[in-house]
């Protein structure tokens, strides 16, 4: 299937959307301006609640009774073209809508304008991400009610990650189980790594073409990801978004065989998996009843033994992915710290980076100190491997994926089988 060239859309609403939340966001492309942004949450429960801001500043809360994605969709489409509240002329404004989708398995590793045939994968996949791609999925199909004949276009988490090599990405038990099962590493945060890479290459003055970066996307759920000239290498997160570092409340790295051990003293698999992904990381091993980082930085600093062992684990973990990829990689050009931890925690910074005068990296404390929430270079003029604050903006990636998906010519509609 073909279709022609078109312009690019001037405003684009993107959209993320969970099992009981819709999150959004209304760009105008050109100068790529967030004309507002809010989220409806706990759609279909008794206390659903709008909230509403506006670039502004106007902010909108208020409970509202909203049973499914579809009503809460239509309420949003009133808010945006409100007297009060609106920030559009009309909805005929609206002129695509591009939708954050977690999995794309193999098939789908590229950003793709919906069809039934898109759907009918992501659908698939939904085995591999069954907390996300049904909620995702049903997003899409509540703006093709909503706003029929409005292109959407679906961005995939696991997208930037597809460059990696079969060494990368493959476990190493049966072939059989990859042929079967399409049992391998995936990675997640790819929206969120691509906007990094290129903002990073953009604040050093490079093309990302002759960048080796390391992108590290640190928050509640944290990952690594070594970039070479644009094209991922590995990354941290594996099949699900459970493997890699420490996380707020996932484990990260686990021996296999600790599962075996608690199925054979009576835990069951959901049991397992609540452990794992719910109750451990940060919060697991600092006891403080908090996987924040925030909290438990100041849990340390007060002289709270297991915050501050749980810190360490977390600066272990990273350093030690941080210097993996550096050998990967032959050598780096720049760490990047992004997400909430990344962007706004000189404490965690500084211990990282700390521990990385080996590889040339070294901390201008001032700078690191001054930094929160901004891009900026934290590693001192005669480092070798420069340490780089860099904000992150998935929504912004959605939207610049839409507009690009649907101002070029498609051809065959992107997807492949496993090798």
């Amino acid at each position: 299937m073909t279709r022609p060239k078109v312009q690019a859309p001037v405003h684009v609403l993107v959209l993320n959307a969970g099992s009981s939340s819709l999150k959004f966001t209304m760009f105008a492309m050109r100068g790529e301006q967030r004309l507002a942004w809010g989220l409806v949450e706990r759609i279909g429960l008794p206390d659903t609640v709008l909230h509403y801001e506006r670039t502004d500043g106007r902010r909108l809360r208020k409970d509202v009774a909203v049973a499914d994605h579809d009503a809460a969709l239509r309420l949003l489409c009133a808010t945006l073209v409100s007297a009060e509240h609106g920030v559009l002329p009309s909805l005929s404004a609206v002129e695509a809508i591009g939708h954050r989708v977690v999995h794309g398995g193999e098939r789908l590793h590229e950003s793709l304008a919906v069809t039934p045939e898109v759907k009918a994968v992501i659908r698939e996949c939904a085995d591999l991400a069954p907390l996300h791609n049904p909620p995702n999925l049903g997003g899409i199909e509540a703006c093709e009610r909503v706003f029929p004949g409005v292109p959407n276009v679906a961005v995939f988490d696991t997208a930037f990650h597809h460059t990696m090599p079969p060494a990368s990405y493959l476990y190493a038990i049966p072939y059989e189980y990859y042929a079967k099962y399409g049992i391998r590493k995936y990675g997640f945060h790819g929206t969120s790594h691509k906007f990094v890479a290129h903002a990073t290459a953009e604040f050093l003055g490079r093309p990302l073409t002759e960048l080796k970066l390391i992108t590290a996307h640190l928050g509640n759920g944290a990952s690594i990801t070594a970039v070479e000239r644009g094209r991922v290498l590995d990354t941290s997160m594996g099949m699900t978004p459970l493997n890699g570092l420490v996380m707020g409340t996932r484990s990260g790295d686990i021996d296999p065989a600790v599962v075996l051990y608690l199925a054979r003293r009576g835990m069951t698999a959901d049991e397992i998996d609540h452990l794992l992904n719910k109750r451990s990381g940060l919060l697991g091993v600092s006891g403080i009843g908090s996987g924040d980082m925030r909290d438990n930085v100041a849990a340390a600093e007060s002289g709270h033994a297991q915050a501050q062992l749980a810190i360490r684990m977390f600066v272990h973990r990273l350093v030690s992915y941080v210097g993996a990829y550096h050998t990967i990689l032959g050598g780096a050009d720049a760490l990047v710290f992004t997400g909430g931890i990344g962007e706004n925690s000189a404490y965690i910074r500084a211990r990282v980076v700390g521990q990385l005068a080996c590889l040339g990296c070294h901390l201008d404390e001032t700078q690191n100190a001054a930094v929160a929430g901004r891009a900026a270079l934290i590693s001192t003029a005669e480092s070798t491997l420069k340490a780089v604050v860099m904000p992150t903006n998935e929504e912004l990636m959605i939207a610049r994926e839409t507009a690009r998906v649907l101002a070029a010519p498609a051809g065959a509609l992107g997807t492949e089988d496993r090798k």
